[in-house]
């Protein structure tokens, strides 16, 4: 049966719920790479924006998720996701499948995080052995590697850049971001993952990918590829990595 105009849009139509504001201009520029009627549309939620483990569990609780859900209920959309790779792993593996499972309930419609899309994301390029280059301080940082062990993915290289707010990771030039990836690239490594959904990255990731010969992942590349998935509506594009080069059909099923 051919699907309905109706349906059509609302299967391209992923909600975001996105911490205060840093760096979420990533999604409109997505929407015009994706093209073909995409919606992207992003809820904000408010705390504080300090990387710290305590004011990051504080962040990711169900009732400002649950907020987050009624604001993007507007828009209909097919799927919704937590973009938010530190207010999601810093509950751990089932902590965050929980935070994800009531996210769904509040939105009625699949939901995941960010944190879950990294996994899923290196699950799907093949990657096992990764290097990392996170933004944060090293307690959090450490937190990141231990959800992609719990996930099946091992970190051989893990480097912290010791930044204590999203605030200051938006502000980040492009050159400092393709420095980042450059500088902490490891040779052991399968690829590389840059978690912060508060890092402008989208426009850099050919670049990046060029200079260090492998697959990078950003946090809201993943974000925007795991949505697109979850909501029945991925798709292949240039300009957004290596991730976004596989072919929809060649996606691997939840679980293989």
């Amino acid at each position: 049966m051919v699907e309905s105009a109706e349906r059509a849009e609302a299967r391209r139509t992923i909600g975001f719920i996105y911490p205060d504001h840093a760096a979420e201009d990533d999604y409109p520029l997505a929407e015009r790479i994706l093209g073909e009627g995409v919606r992207l549309p992003v809820a904000h939620i408010y705390g504080t924006d300090l990387h710290a483990v305590q004011e990051l569990l504080d962040l990711g609780k169900p009732e400002r998720l649950a907020e987050g859900a009624r604001l993007l209920s507007p828009h209909e959309p097919a799927a919704v996701v937590w973009a938010c790779t530190s207010g999601s792993f810093v509950y751990g593996w089932q902590g965050a499948g929980e935070q994800a499972a009531g996210l769904s309930a509040a939105a009625g419609v699949p939901a995941t995080s960010t944190s879950f899309a990294f996994v899923r994301a290196a699950r799907a390029l093949g990657l096992r052995r990764v290097a990392v280059a996170a933004s944060y301080p090293d307690v959090v940082a450490k937190l990141f590697v231990e959800f992609l062990a719990a996930g099946g993915i091992e970190v051989v290289s893990m480097s912290s850049q010791d930044i204590d707010t999203a605030a200051e990771v938006g502000k980040l030039s492009q050159e400092a971001v393709a420095g980042l990836a450059a500088a902490h690239d490891h040779p052991d490594a399968d690829g590389l993952l840059i978690p912060d959904t508060a890092m402008r990255t989208l426009a850099l990731l050919d670049t990046m990918e060029e200079r260090i010969g492998k697959p990078v992942l950003t946090a809201n590349q993943v974000t925007i590829w795991e949505g697109l998935r979850l909501g029945g509506a991925a798709r292949a594009a240039d300009g957004l990595g290596a991730l976004f080069r596989i072919p929809p059909a060649e996606i691997p099923a939840e679980g293989e």
